[in-house]
């Protein structure tokens, strides 16, 4: 039976380091500030800005939301953001995804100033991932990296497979695994033979937004399993894994909830922290 990695708890060691990095910061006069951009009345997007809002509360960052209605102007969004970027009180700007229908993502995120880009989302900053030299780390992979490090088990050299490639978990996954030394691959919904290659891996991060997708008899005997899935089925969250079956297999795995969700609020705090020491040092 597989070890439950607690997130909560995991989460609750790094938010002390914050708390703590934070009060230093107070002390030499320098507040750090997340301030995160909500457009449209998605429910989803409204419980994961109030559960930011409530973590920065709890370590003494300043928080500022800022809501928009669903028809907002890109214009607008556009002017918002650069008056934030030019605002030394801001440390980090998020702008809450999805936007509405007919926004440019891509041109707003760009227009956010790399150092306060704290979702890690700009160009400049995922150039940067992939260069091996990163100023702020991308969240929810960041996170499982400290999951995986809180068990103890080493990375380096291990076989890692990644079930996902989008742009937010999958394909900077890959980069900061790569970079802690394990052999990777990528798997995607045009891989052939997926439950041959998942059997490879000792470390299986699952990140592809469909639930009970990875079963037991895709698991190594004593495999890591980090599930990043988040799926919303008749009102309960489930993973991508079948948790019950692969937990007989796993030595290691992550509740959903209670597993990952928890390490990408704490890592964005982490690098708001990080992104107001930059700034308080220039």
């Amino acid at each position: 039976m597989a070890i439950i990695i607690d997130g909560k708890a995991v989460a609750a060691k790094v938010n002390e380091d914050v708390k703590a990095g934070v009060a230093a910061l107070k002390q030499k006069g320098v507040s750090v500030g997340l301030t995160v951009i909500l457009a449209g009345n998605d429910p989803a997007s409204e419980v994961y800005v109030n559960n930011k809002h409530r973590a920065c509360t709890d370590l003494g960052i300043k928080s500022e939301i800022i809501r928009y209605p669903a028809d907002v102007g890109g214009a607008v969004l556009e002017a918002k953001i650069k008056e934030l970027n030019a605002d030394a009180s801001v440390s980090g700007i998020l702008v809450q995804l999805p936007l509405p229908k007919g926004l440019d993502e891509r041109r707003i995120l760009e227009l956010i100033d790399p150092a306060k880009d704290v979702d890690c989302f700009a160009a400049k900053n995922v150039g940067m991932l992939a260069l091996g030299a990163p100023k702020l780390l991308p969240c929810t992979p960041a996170g499982i990296i400290e999951l995986i490090k809180s068990t103890g088990q080493p990375i380096a050299g291990k076989r890692a497979v990644i079930v996902g490639r989008s742009n937010i978990v999958g394909k900077p996954m890959f980069h900061l695994l790569l970079q802690a030394d394990a052999t990777v691959m990528v798997c995607h919904t045009k891989t052939v033979n997926l439950a041959e290659i998942t059997r490879t891996a000792d470390i299986l991060v699952i990140a592809a937004g469909r639930p009970g997708l990875i079963t037991g008899d895709m698991v190594k005997p004593g495999a890591l399993v980090l599930d990043a899935g988040i799926n919303r089925v008749d009102g309960k969250l489930y993973g991508d894994a079948d948790f019950d079956s692969v937990s007989d297999v796993a030595g290691y795995i992550t509740p959903v909830p209670g597993g990952v969700g928890p390490m990408t609020i704490a890592m964005l705090m982490r690098n708001t922290l990080t992104a107001a020491c930059a700034a308080s040092d220039n």
